[in-house]
């Protein structure tokens, strides 16, 4: 290989972005806007109520995202398009930006810099998303999209929806537009909903895993990253008896990407 040439120039890293690369998720941006618009809190009222009818809707282990993400954001019927832009830079500086996981951005860097695309991959409104993946530098984001009808918010996403299992589906057509190896790729999430988005790479990483997660990631002996501690006190948590224990320092930990 060519000096200075990319390591994985055929390699893409997904990466959740809700709990993975921030702290907050697509409630704290709907707070945000609602905070604004009278009649968005008027609306998240009204979707509450719908939602509190339904027992099972609060049993969020076993709910489908895609399907809360078609209710929850049912509330933007009727916002304007321009308006929700225009503030979304506000929402990134004010609820965004103070919430990113302190490692996040070395992640990214070290990653882009071994040749790998970066991809944020999120069910969050691709408005909301734009901000961050400018501020962290990606290659693509793939992010939900409100449908829009003479600028006015219809309360419907456009297909595909990015959730659970669909998002497995999007990266594989993802990598054949892009002359992408999923099988040399990485992908990171935090929750155990997103496994299928994990299985269908050959680097899946749980980053700031739930409870079902960090027993799945011990289960398939996959690496486990915490991006809210200190560099120096961070490691790759792999269950004992590995061949290759990952150790040391973090910049260690996310240089590992160089090392499969």
């Amino acid at each position: 290989m060519h000096p200075g040439s990319p390591k994985y120039k055929n390699s893409a890293a997904f990466y959740d972005v809700d709990g993975t690369l921030i702290k907050i998720n697509i409630v704290h941006a709907f707070a945000f806007y609602a905070a604004r618009h009278a009649s968005l809190a008027e609306s998240a009222r009204r979707t509450v109520q719908t939602a509190v009818s339904i027992p099972v809707f609060w049993a969020a282990d076993k709910l489908s995202r895609k399907w809360f993400n078609e209710i929850f954001y049912r509330s933007y019927e009727g916002q304007s398009e321009d308006r929700l832009i225009v503030l979304a830079d506000e929402l990134f500086e004010d609820v965004i930006k103070p919430n990113i996981y302190p490692r996040a951005k070395e992640l990214i860097d070290e990653s882009r810099r071994a040749g790998v695309r970066q991809v944020l991959i999120s069910g969050a409104l691709d408005f909301t998303m734009r901000p961050l993946a400018k501020y962290l530098g990606v290659d693509d984001l793939i992010a939900n999209q409100l449908e829009f009808v003479d600028s006015y918010a219809t309360g419907k996403l456009k297909k595909p929806f990015v959730a659970g299992a669909t998002k497995a589906d999007i990266m594989r057509a993802y990598a054949k537009q892009h002359d992408i190896d999923l099988a040399e790729s990485w992908a990171y999430t935090d929750s155990f909903s997103d496994y299928p988005m994990l299985a269908v790479v050959g680097h899946p990483t749980a980053c700031n895993p739930d409870l079902r997660l960090r027993s799945l990631a011990r289960s398939y002996d996959w690496p486990v990253l915490e991006l809210e501690e200190e560099a120096s006190r961070s490691v790759a948590r792999r269950p004992q008896g590995l061949a290759r224990a990952v150790t040391g320092e973090a910049r260690k930990t996310l240089r590992s990407i160089r090392r499969h």
